[in-house]
This record gives structure tokens, sequence and C-alpha cells, in this order.
């Protein structure tokens, strides 16, 4: 209303001046000549007025019902979200309003159109922040490096495995220069080679030596490990290098095992000709007449049994410490009292250690020495111990069997002591590896040289126990293993 009173008021005043203004040319009218110029000025002023002011006065009511219309049109259109209401207006005036809602209209078509795409954008920017979450978070799990550098060879992405081989912390590495975070200069070459060749469509294989850093804290030194790197272009949408992405893939264990089995084959290979060679040559001599007398071809006998017996024990110690190291040994769980497998183990050595005239002592507490454990593959584990202590003992030495429990550790622990020749220091750390013998004992004893690996396998992967040694050069040795009286599964006691 107040818009059009206002407007009203204002046509009237220019109406009034207007007919001030006439009332001075009115001056020729006789009647209206006789009266005084200020009377004749009023006169004709307020008529003017007063019928301006009457014909306004409706066309200002008029327009403030209009304007007041649309106004609720507007407020309506703004909060309704169906359809939008009709907007009537004065028949005069309905060209403009026709022409304003149009607008109106399509404004906020406008509207609805950009807020329906700006929910579509957030929509879509969170779905591509959990694909950019998934997406690290499977980078971080993988075990292979990752790194990814733009075209200007800035660091784009590189996961915790790629910081701990190239010795960066990635959250710090982001968007930085790779040079500044890598010092491998080869390893800098061969991405920017890569990025320089601006091929898509194949992926550049090549290994690399990385010297990688011990962990923070640990005082060893760096260690030389072998990768895979697998390098590829990314392409952007003007077909045109936006970066590389490299992947670095650790061969280092993988070389390890393959040199592994070749010296296993290798040793394996020797050992077993030995024993073959032996008996070969004994069938030979056999063949060819040379034992003329039954004493003669007994001996050759005995000697290609023993022989005979040994390949048997190599090739079985072969397969059992080979179906350990797969995982595909089933061992039988129950109560093996290690007092009886003492005993066992003591019958059978006793006339071997009667011909070297050595004492076979044993010291078992008084208390109950039972395990849960396979009790063939523990008896393998007494027996291989005593075995050697008895072989590598000279004639008259002492071999001392002892078994006792410990509370701590829920363990029995089994140790056998002798007064042999002892081993050297440098031998100390080889003791357990397949086929391996110090050298200048091989004369004192025949032997595989898978025993003492077969003990550690039995002992450390079946029982979860530990085994070791101690010893002093000429002073004998102490071979001792801890075996957990109750199966703990994967933990080791």
């Amino acid at each position: 209303m107040r818009a059009g009173k206002s407007a009203s008021l204002i046509l009237a005043l220019i109406v009034s001046a207007v007919g001030v203004a006439v009332s001075f040319a009115a001056t020729a009218v006789p009647w209206m000549a006789s009266l005084a110029p200020p009377a004749r000025f009023l006169l004709v002023g307020g008529a003017l007025g007063l019928v301006t002011t009457a014909l306004l006065l409706p066309l200002g009511a008029a327009i403030d019902r209009t304007v007041s219309r649309l106004r609720s049109y507007l407020e309506a259109t703004g909060s309704s979200e169906g359809k939008p209401p009709v907007f009537y207006g004065s028949r005069w005036m309905r060209p403009i309003s026709t022409a304003f809602t149009g607008a109106v209209d399509q404004f906020r078509a406008r509207e609805r159109a950009l807020n329906n795409d700006l929910r579509e954008m957030e929509i879509r920017c969170r779905v591509s922040e959990v694909e950019r979450r998934q997406t690290e978070a499977v980078l971080h799990a993988l075990r292979d490096a990752v790194l990814v550098t733009n075209a200007f060879g800035d660091i784009v992405v590189a996961n915790e495995s790629a910081g701990l081989i190239l010795g960066f912390d990635p959250t710090e590495a982001i968007h930085r220069p790779l040079e500044e975070f890598v010092k491998d200069s080869r390893f800098c070459q061969l991405i920017r080679d890569t990025s320089e060749t601006a091929n898509f469509a194949e992926r550049r294989h090549i290994e690399h030596e990385i010297e990688v850093a011990a962990p923070e804290g640990d005082a060893a030194p760096g260690k030389t490990r072998f990768f895979d790197v697998t390098l590829a272009c990314i392409e952007n949408h003007k077909h045109e290098v936006a970066g590389v992405v490299t992947i670095l893939h650790d061969l280092t264990r993988v070389r390890e095992i393959s040199q592994m089995k070749s010296d296993f084959v290798s040793k394996a290979s020797h050992e077993l000709r030995t024993p073959l060679a032996s008996i070969r040559a004994y069938v030979e001599m056999l063949v060819d007449g040379e034992a003329g007398d039954e004493d003669s071809r007994q001996e050759f006998y005995r000697t290609m049994q023993d022989e005979a017996e040994r390949l048997g024990r190599l090739i079985d110690n072969m397969l059992n410490i080979s179906r350990i190291e797969a995982g595909i040994v089933q061992i039988e769980r129950e109560n093996v009292d290690f007092k009886l497998l003492i005993a066992r183990a003591v019958d059978s050595l006793e006339p071997h250690a009667r011909e070297k005239k050595i004492s076979l002592i044993t010291k078992l507490a008084d208390v109950d020495l039972s395990v849960e454990g396979d009790s063939d593959m523990l008896y393998q584990v007494v027996l291989n111990l005593m075995s050697n202590a008895v072989k590598y003992t000279p004639d008259g030495g002492r071999v001392t069997i002892a078994a006792d429990s410990d509370n701590l550790t829920r363990c029995v622990v089994f140790s056998v002591s002798d007064t042999g020749l002892g081993i050297p220091p440098d031998a100390m750390g080889h003791l357990f590896e397949k086929f391996y013998r110090v050298e200048n004992y091989k004369r004192v004893a025949k032997g595989t040289g898978l025993g003492l690996n077969l003990c550690k396998h039995i002992v450390e992967t079946l029982h979860h126990g530990q085994i070791g040694v101690e010893s002093e050069l000429g002073m004998g040795s102490k071979f001792w293993a801890l075996i957990p009286m109750r199966y703990a599964g994967s933990q080791a006691a």
C-alpha cells in the first residue's frame, strides 16, 4: 500500500503544480480575471489537484495490489517444491507482469537446475573421497613399493613400502621433487628416461640394486636388495605424459631361495655320490672275484650294508626336512615322557659307547618330564644329539644326558654334554645348516650333515621350541633343546 500511495501523492503534487502554472495563463478568462490574482491561482491549482488526486488514487491502489500480489507470488514460488502458483494481476499490467513472472520462472528453473548440479557434485565429491581413501589404503597395504611422479618429477603418491625402501617419509615428500628425497641417481634417471620416451603402450622392466638402510635405531649396516622395477607412463586428456608410475618388487628373497636350491642340489648330489661310489666299488670287486675267501666277502657285505644304510638315512632326512619346510608334515601329538625317550636312546647307543669306553651318564630331575608332541620326532632329536656326542668324543670320554623342567617357561630342558673336541668359533653359526660339517672333523666320524638341521626343524618348526649349542674348542660341547610342555599353536616357547 505504501508504494501505491506514495506514487499517487507524488503525481497529485505534480498535477497541482501544473494547475498552478495554468492558473497564471487563465487570467484571460473574464469572470476569473475579475478575481484577485492569488485567488485565481489557488482556484485553478486546487481544482486540478483535486481532479488529479481523484484519478490517481485508484491507480495507486491498483498498482499497490499488483505489487502485493507479485510479492506474494515470489514468496510462494520460492517456498513451493511442486508446481508454482499462478499469478493474477490487473489487466492493464498483465503484459508487464507476464514478462516479469516468465523471467522469475526461468530464474527459478535455473536455480533448481544449479541446486541439482550442486547436489550431484557433492555426491560425486564424497564418492571420489571414499575411493581415494580406499586406493590409499590398498597402496599402503601392498608389500611392493609404489611411487607416482608427475610430469615435473614431483612425488604425487608414495606408499609406506616406497618410503622404507627409498629412505624417506611419504607424508613429507608429497608434491616435492623426487631428487630431494631419493639419493639413488640411477633410479631417478630411470624415471626421467621413462617420462621422456612417452611410450604409453609398453612397460619397462629393469632389475636394479638399492642400498636399503636399516630401520631407525638399528646399528646394523644397510643391506643391498634386488628389485624388479616396473615403470609405466600416465597419459592425460591431451595424450601427453602426465607422470610415471614406478613399482618395485623385491627379488632378494627369490634370489636367496634360488641360490639355496642350487646349493642344496649341489651338496645333496655330493653326499649321495659318496655312498653310491663306495657301494659300486665293492660290487665291482665282488663281480671281479677279488674277495677270494668268505671273510673278505662278509667284510664287503657289511661295508655295502653300512653305506646303503647311510644312503637311506640321508634320503630319509632330506625327505623329512623338505616335508617340514613345505608344511605338509602331519604329526600326532600325544603325551611324551622324556625319561622314556632318553632310556630308549641310551639302550641303543650303549654298545657303541662301550666300544669307545665312553661313559653315558644320565641326570634326570625327579619331576614330570612329559611334553605334548610327536614321540617319533622327538626321539630322533634325542638320538641324534646323543649319537653326535658319542661319535665326536675321544675314547675314554664322558657324555652326560640331563633333563629338567622350567616352570617359568613351562618347558622341558633337555641337554647333551660331552668331553669331546669342541667346536671352532667360526663354525658355531653354521652348525644347523644343511650339509654343514666342520672340515677338520670329517675324518673323525662319518655323517650326512643333515642331522642337526633336522633336529632344528623338529624342535622349532614342529614343536615351537628352541635349540642351541654351547662349546669351547678342546673343552667339549653342550647341545640343548627347550620343548614346551603344552602345544601353544603358532606361539614359540
